[in-house]
Parts: C-alpha cells; structure tokens; sequence
C-alpha cells in the first residue's frame, strides 16, 4: 500500500490496470488495498483507480514503515552509535526512525527508556534488562502515541538525559513541526524534561514545514538526516548553531 500511495504522491492519479502490472499482482488485489486506503481518507477512488484525497491526511505509521526504510536504518544505527555508555535515561517519541531505534537497544543493558510510543513499548517490553517507563495518554492511531495532559504530567515528572524525537517537519524557519497539535504539546514536553535533544528525520522532511509547531530549531543539539536531505535546506539548519550529520 505504501507503493501505491508514493506513486499517487508524484502523479495524482492511479489505474488499476497499471498498478496490477507494475506490482504483478490482480487487479482484484489492487481494488482491495485501493479500499482499504480510502477507507481511511488516503484516498478517493474512480471508475478503474483513485485520486489523491481532496484534504491532504497524515499517512498512518503502518503505511509510513516502508517509506525511505533504508535511510532511516541507517539513520537509527548512527544515533545507536551516539549513546552513552552505561547507565542512561533515554527518552523516545513516536515515529518510524525512533521505532528503528527501539530495536537496536536489544544490545544495550542498564538503560531506561521513557516513551509515550505504543509500538515501541511493545518492542521493548520483553527486553529484561531495559528499564521501560510507559506514559500515559490518549492514543493516536495515526502515530501509536499516546498524547494529551496525563502524558504531559508523567513526562514533566521524569527527567532524560536523552531524549531521540521524531518529527514530519524540520527548517531554520519553522523549527520542529508535526501534524497534531495535541502530539506537538506532548512531544515539547519531553523535549523540556531532556539534556540533550536528537532528532532524526529523513531527508523528505528537512525543509517542511508542518501544521503543529512543536519547538523552535535552538532546541536542538543534534539532527540526524540523510544524503537525500536539500543541500540548501541542511546549511540553514547548520547556520543556527544545530551541529547536523549527513549519513551516506
């Protein structure tokens, strides 16, 4: 399905037809995801396609997961590399990259891990020797993250030496954005309770700009990105003092 939305992204329009060819598959399979996205307001669909939605909606996690998947693993294994050794208090927002993280702290022993992240608590549940601190909250299907005033209590009650936030958005002009304005608040608060501050965003999202401003671009002491990332967009970042690493 992410297929199918990427290639609407870029040309508008898509035909049942071509989509079964491309993805060698039947057209009868084509129709049910095209349903399915529609269903939940990705889409509209036509005679023999679909069209992009009148309002544009943020992509669900689920759909998201497959989207630039190797920049963003090597984007997780970078940061990976910039943790602390021993003992920490890491703090995690939801996002795909920040999932991808989760995974990799397998290895790790003696840290503790706050997150408001449904799926990223489900990843690190089982792990024995990580500390998890669940918030609270109201869940967001888009993002599985739990958000709202009793996230915000729990999160302004905690302190993280490191907090790794994920963002839709991120630019010199309009700082750290996202598109829920609840989600932002949450996401501020865990940036407020944190020494340190990384964020990881692919290159799609260097330069735009997003509904919901979380924090202005001084909050940051790190961004992570990648080579697909706008030269111009990333020198403005470096210009306000964000130190910025590029991985290839």
């Amino acid at each position: 399905m992410t297929a199918i939305l990427d290639q609407l992204a870029s040309s508008g329009s898509v035909d049942v037809g071509e989509l079964a060819e491309q993805f060698e598959v039947s057209p009868a399979t084509i129709r049910r995801d095209l349903q399915a996205l529609e269903d939940g307001r990705l889409l509209s669909r036509t005679h023999g396609g679909a069209v992009a939605a009148d309002v544009s909606f943020e992509v669900p996690v689920r759909y998201r997961s497959g989207q630039h998947r190797e920049e963003k693993v090597k984007i997780a294994r970078k940061v990976m590399a910039m943790l602390p050794s021993g003992p920490f208090t890491l703090g995690l927002t939801g996002g795909t990259t920040t999932h991808l993280l989760a995974r990799s702290m397998a290895t790790r022993v003696d840290v503790t891990v706050v997150t408001n992240a449904l799926n990223i608590a489900h990843e690190l549940v089982m792990r024995p020797r990580i500390k998890l601190i669940m918030t609270g909250g109201v869940s967001r299907t888009q993002s599985y993250e739990l958000v709202g005033p009793l996230a915000d209590q729990a999160l302004n009650g905690l302190y993280m030496e490191v907090a790794v936030v994920g963002v839709d958005g991120i630019s010199a002009r309009g700082g750290l954005t996202t598109h829920d304005e609840i989600e932002a608040n949450t996401n501020a608060t865990m940036i407020r309770r944190a020494g340190k501050v990384i964020v990881v965003a692919d290159g799609s999202k260097i330069g735009k700009i997003c509904l919901a401003g979380i924090g202005p671009i001084t909050d940051v002491a790190t961004l992570v990105t990648d080579a697909t990332a706008d030269p111009a967009g990333v020198e403005e970042i470096r210009r306000t003092g964000v130190d910025v690493l590029v991985v290839e």
